[in-house]
């Protein structure tokens, strides 16, 4: 090979599709890391937030992931040449702006959409709704177009809202799959793990919390009568923890003091999620995680629960267990709360 189609070749990871490099008069040509061994073509939708960067790196560590699509309507080339310099197989290519976004999406067979604005303190998640959810319209659309069978995952907030908008706009198309859309409340599980750990004096990696409902404030409902180890709590303890794992991304907002939301945590949540998506589209047997999804699981047609993740997506969904009676009350303010977000998500989207 030449020295010039060395250079396009180095130059297809981090300039967009079709384009010409700039003073190289090179075309941009197909490009693999020599040696990365198949896997899964992944697109983050909002790369270059405060949530899509950290998430970027994480997934361009995944040795499932052989393609990494990274969009954003500003700031994705510094981004993708930045993250394309790390010694892992996945190839990076980056897309800016809505001309892009369609190329940025052909082929995927995983979507996240971390793209939207952050919480700032004071805000509710409904706060952001404005804003938000003609984001994720947007990118339904063209995902509705160009990667209908990819598995999508929802991190833009409010989840509780934009997950039934998501599915409105894939109705409409014609490719609704509820087995394929999911919303991330995974970040609601390595809290409760995280904090049920602390009190318990045990290793988090160790603990597994079922946290059902949704993504926002009453409608999070950790069950901790079914936590594994089995722990047997105080009604202070309880109380404490049910708080505290409701309330965790104010408490994040808070002392970040304007500086920002979850960024990190919600980064590392979503690749934990992505990660069993990915392991499940692979054929890998009984993964099991929470998530935001169509549902009989109560009479509402979202809720969030334990999923078993297979090829197609979402293979089963699992019902809620036995409950104890503070956590039936608290399915019930869930349910309450969680009705009038959905019904928002999904007059917003017929508009």
């Amino acid at each position: 090979m030449d020295p010039n189609q060395r250079i396009a070749r180095i130059s297809a990871h981090i300039n967009p599709p079709n384009q010409m490099v700039d003073g190289s008069g090179l075309n941009r040509v197909a490009c693999r890391a020599k040696g990365g061994s198949p896997g899964f073509k992944v697109a983050i939708l909002g790369a270059a937030g405060g949530i899509g960067q950290p998430l970027a790196m994480l997934m361009k560590m995944n040795p499932l992931v052989s393609v990494l699509h990274l969009y954003d309507v500003a700031n994705a080339p510094g981004v993708t040449a930045d993250i394309s310099h790390m010694d892992t197989s996945a190839v990076v290519r980056g897309f800016l702006g809505q001309p892009q976004l369609e190329e940025a999406l052909t082929g995927m067979d995983l979507v996240i959409i971390p793209a939207g604005v952050p919480r700032k303190p004071g805000m509710t998640r409904d706060d952001l709704f404005n804003i938000n959810a003609g984001i994720v319209r947007t990118l339904s659309e063209a995902i509705a177009k160009c990667c209908p069978k990819a598995v999508v995952n929802i991190i833009s907030n409010p989840v509780n809202s934009t997950v039934p908008i998501a599915a409105e706009v894939f109705k409409k198309a014609g490719t609704f799959d509820p087995k394929k859309l999911m919303g991330v409340t995974m970040l609601d599980v390595v809290r409760a793990n995280t904090f049920v750990a602390e009190v318990m004096s045990l290793d988090p990696r160790e603990v597994d919390v079922p946290v059902v409902g949704g993504h926002a404030g009453v409608t999070i409902l950790p069950l901790l009568s079914q936590v594994k180890p089995p722990c047997s709590f105080t009604q202070k303890e309880i109380e404490y923890l049910t708080d505290r794992i409701q309330n965790g991304g104010t408490e994040v907002v808070e002392a970040k003091a304007g500086a920002g939301s979850a960024t990190l945590s919600m980064a590392y949540a979503a690749v934990e999620f992505a990660d069993a998506c990915l392991r499940g589209l692979r054929g890998d047997a009984n993964i099991v995680e929470c998530a935001y999804v169509a549902s009989h699981v109560t009479e509402l047609p979202f809720f969030a629960s334990k999923v078993r993740l297979g090829r197609c997506g979402i293979d089963e969904v699992y019902g809620l267990g036995p409950l104890n009676e503070y956590e039936r009350m608290g399915l019930e303010k869930a349910k309450k709360e969680l009705s009038g977000s959905i019904e928002k998500g999904v007059t917003f989207a017929k508009k």
